[in-house]
C-alpha cells in the first residue's frame, strides 16, 4: 500500500513551474543521458549501418559532425527555454496552442513515445529470450514469430512499466545507476570484436573496415545510406527531443539553460561509440555466417561478450524506454486529467509492450524514428518562434492562455501545413524522409509568423468590439 501510494503520489509538477528546491546539477543529466542513449536501440542502429552500405567515412565522420549538431541544438534551442518556464513540453504548448489543438498533439506524441520505447522493449526481450532458445525475428519479419516472443516481450514491458511509473527521480537514479557499467560494456562489445573481424592493429582498422564492415554495398534488398543519410540521421535522430522540444519536459529540472551540454554524454557515448560498436558485433556475425542477417541484438551481444554483452543488451533497453515511457505518460496526463500520472504511464507502458511484439517496429527502426521526429518537430518550431519572435512583431505570445481559446488556429495551420509541405516533398519530389527535417523546421517557423499575424489580426476587431 505505502508503495502504491508513493508511485501515485509523487509530485512531478505537471501543471506549475519545477521549484528551486527540485532543481538537478550536471551530474543527474549526464547520467540520464548517457544511460538513455547508450541504450537497446543502438543494437539495432548500428548494425543498419552496415545492411544500408555506409562506408568507413561516412559512419566515422558523418556521426561525428551529426552529433556535435544534434549536442548544438540541446543546448542553443531547447534548454533556454526549459530553464526560463520551466514547465512541461505539453503545458507550455497548452498556454500556446489551446487544449483542443494540445490534446490532439498530445496523442500523436504519446503513441510516438510509445512506439519508440517498444521498439526498446523488443530489443530488451531478444536477450531475455536467450536461455529459452527462442527463434529471433528476421530482418524481414513483420509480425510475431512464436508465442514465447510475445512472453519474453509482456515480462521486459511490465518491469520497464513500474519503473517508469515511479516517476523522474527513479528514471534519472536507474540511468546513473547502470549507465558507467552499459557504456564500458558497449566499449567491450566493440574491443572483442576487432580480432573476430582479423583486425588486430590500429594499422589494419582502415583496409579491414572497407573490406568487411562499412564496405559501402549495401545487403540484398537494402538501398544505399550515403554520408548525408549518416550525418542527417545523426543530427535528427532525437529531433523530436531537442527542436521538437520533448526534452523541456526533462531540462525544466536544469539549475541552469548550460546543461543542455550534457547531451554530449547521449551524442557520443551512445550515438558515436555504441553504434560504431554495435556496426562491429553486427559485422563479426555476417563475416562468421555470411547467411545469418538476423539483427537481434541479444544474441550478436552474447556471441561476442556472453552474459555481460546480453545483459547489457537487457538494462539498455530498460534505461532508454524508461524515460520515453515517463514523457509518454505526460503526454497522455492531459487526455486523462482523472487518472494519477502513475495511472497513464501504465497505460502508455501496456500500449509500447503491445507495439513491442511487432518485429517491423525493430528492423524499420532507422525510418521510423526519422518519421516519429517529423511529426513532432513542427510544434518545436511554434515554441522557438512564439518565445523568441512573436513579441518582436507586435504579436501576443503564449496565445491560447491570453484569450482563453482553446484552439489556437496558426498552431494548428502551422503543423498540418508543415507535415503536408513534407510529404508533397517526399512524394512529388523524392526527398527521403532523412532530408526532410532541417527544411521542415524552417518552413513550419514561417508558417507560425504568417498564420499568427493573420489569425490575430484578424481577432482583434472582434475583441474590441467585445470590450465595448
Amino acid at each position: 500500500m505505502q508503495q502504491e501510494e508513493a508511485i501515485t503520489t509523487a509530485d512531478e509538477f505537471e501543471r506549475e513551474p519545477v521549484p528551486a528546491r527540485a532543481l538537478k546539477g550536471w551530474r543527474s543529466f549526464i547520467g540520464m543521458f548517457a544511460g538513455e542513449h547508450a541504450a537497446g536501440t543502438e543494437f539495432v542502429i548500428g548494425p543498419l549501418f552496415v545492411v544500408h552500405g555506409v562506408s568507413v567515412f561516412d559512419v566515422l565522420v558523418g556521426l561525428l559532425v551529426g552529433n556535435l549538431l544534434a549536442v548544438l541544438s540541446w543546448t542553443f534551442i531547447t534548454a533556454p527555454i526549459a530553464t526560463r518556464y520551466r514547465l512541461t513540453l505539453y503545458y507550455q504548448l497548452e498556454k500556446i496552442c489551446g487544449t483542443r489543438l494540445v490534446n490532439l498533439y498530445n496523442l500523436a506524441n504519446g503513441l510516438m513515445f510509445c512506439f519508440l520505447a517498444g521498439s526498446m522493449i523488443a530489443v530488451s526481450a531478444t536477450a531475455v529470450g536467450i536461455p529459452f532458445d527462442l527463434t529471433m525475428p528476421e530482418l524481414s519479419d513483420w509480425l510475431p514469430n512464436s508465442i514465447g516472443w510475445v512472453i519474453a516481450v509482456f515480462a521486459v514491458g511490465a518491469v520497464i512499466s513500474v519503473v517508469a511509473m515511479r516517476g523522474y527521480e527513479t528514471v534519472s537514479w536507474f540511468a546513473n545507476l547502470a549507465s558507467p557499467w552499459m557504456v564500458l560494456i558497449f566499449l567491450a562489445c566493440g574491443i572483442v570484436s576487432l580480432p573476430q573481424l582479423g583486425i588486430h592493429s590500429w594499422s589494419e582498422f582502415w583496409t579491414v573496415a572497407e573490406d568487411r564492415i562499412w564496405t559501402g554495398v549495401p545487403l540484398a534488398g537494402a538501398t544505399k545510406f550515403t554520408f548525408w543519410h549518416v550525418m542527417f540521421f545523426a543530427w535528427f535522430a532525437n529531433m523530436a527531443m531537442h527542436i521538437g522540444m520533448a526534452d523541456l519536459s526533462i531540462f525544466r529540472y536544469a539549475k541552469k539553460w548550460q546543461m543542455g551540454a550534457s547531451s554530449f554524454a547521449g551524442a557520443f557515448v551512445g550515438h558515436y561509440m555504441a553504434w560504431i560498436a554495435a556496426s562491429l558485433l553486427y559485422a563479426a556475425q555476417v563475416y562468421r555466417d555470411p547467411s545469418n542477417t538476423a539483427v537481434a541484438p541479444g544474441p550478436v551481444a552474447y556471441y561476442s561478450a556472453g552474459l555481460a554483452g546480453a545483459m547489457c543488451v537487457v538494462i539498455a533497453g530498460w534505461t532508454t524506454a524508461n524515460p520515453t515511457i515517463y514523457r509518454a505518460g505526460l503526454a497522455f496526463q492531459t487526455l486523462f486529467p482523472k487518472w494519477s500520472r502513475g495511472q497513464v504511464t501504465l497505460l502508455a507502458g501496456g500500449v509500447a509492450t503491445l507495439g513491442a511484439c511487432f518485429p517491423a517496429l525493430v528492423m524499420k527502426l532507422l525510418d521510423f524514428v526519422a518519421l516519429y521526429g517529423l511529426v513532432l518537430m513542427p510544434m518545436g518550431a511554434v515554441i522557438f518562434i512564439d518565445h523568441y519572435l512573436i513579441p518582436k512583431l507586435g504579436l501576443e505570445a503564449q496565445y491560447a492562455e491570453r484569450k482563453g481559446i482553446s484552439f489556437n488556429v496558426a498552431a494548428g495551420l502551422t503543423w498540418f501545413g508543415t507535415l503536408a509541405v513534407c510529404l508533397g516533398l517526399n512524394i512529388f519530389a523524392g526527398v527521403e524522409v532523412f532530408f526532410l527535417g532541417l527544411p521542415g523546421w524552417f518552413i513550419a517557423a514561417v508558417f507560425y509568423v504568417i498564420f499568427s499575424r493573420i489569425y490575430q489580426n484578424s481577432r482583434r476587431p472582434a475583441l474590441n468590439s467585445m470590450s465595448r
